[in-house]
């Protein structure tokens, strides 16, 4: 029954984020990285949820699954514009999905902090620091046609340092110092190296591996 009520609930959460996102492209048509990056920020809750809910591992993968090829279809023929309209090439809600497929494929749900860990720095830490580092002006450089600025990179570190430290206290998990520094050291390398999206996939795989070994 709370499995039913979770899926539920979700289900919810996700067709408000899509309809924030749609919202927003509608008021500000002229900012299409803010609607998508709603979606991005919005979507890093389900696992926290799923968690809560103790969403069983049948069910949760095969959805994961299925997003998946919605969001790669949606890539395809735009059904949805405002997930993936955006002034630059990018596969990174395709990889975003794998990336959350594969996690609760290695960890859910006996290591469901390990998902959480992964999709939250992804999600709050890749998305905030690409809001922030693109409205605030601060040095910037460009890697591999990609730019990234100060303020970005360190939104991201900071960030994702707020997610490790606040999933280990509601948790419970032993995290050490060294372990949270080095995996935010490892995401806001790996967030550096974002061509096509490719940082929505190593950031939150290597974060989610990381903390699976570090934290007990």
């Amino acid at each position: 029954m709370l499995s039913l009520t979770g899926t539920v609930a979700i289900l919810l959460w996700m067709v408000m984020v899509i309809a924030a996102a749609v919202l927003c492209r509608r008021l500000r048509p002229n900012q299409r990285e803010l609607s998508r990056k709603i979606v991005h920020i919005g979507t890093g809750a389900v696992v926290p949820l799923a968690w809560f809910f103790h969403i069983p591992f049948v069910v949760a993968l095969p959805v994961a699954a299925v997003i998946t090829v919605l969001t790669t279809m949606n890539h395809q023929w735009r059904f949805i514009p405002a997930v993936e309209d955006v002034d630059r090439n990018s596969y990174g809600t395709i990889a975003y999905g794998i990336t959350i497929t594969t996690l609760l494929l290695l960890f859910w749900p006996t290591r469901a902090d390990a998902v959480s860990a992964g999709v939250l720095v992804m999600a709050l830490g890749d998305g905030l620091a690409g809001l922030i580092g693109r409205n605030v002006d601060s040095p910037k450089w460009v890697l591999f046609g990609q730019t990234k600025s100060t303020v970005g990179t360190m939104t991201m570190a900071i960030v994702s340092s707020l997610v490790l430290i606040g999933l280990a206290g509601w948790s419970g998990a032993d995290l050490s110092l060294p372990a949270a520094l080095g995996m935010v050291a490892m995401a806001t390398g790996l967030e550096q190296l974002s061509w096509g999206g490719l940082d929505n996939l190593s950031v939150p795989l290597s974060v989610g591996v990381l903390w699976s070994q570090l934290v007990v």
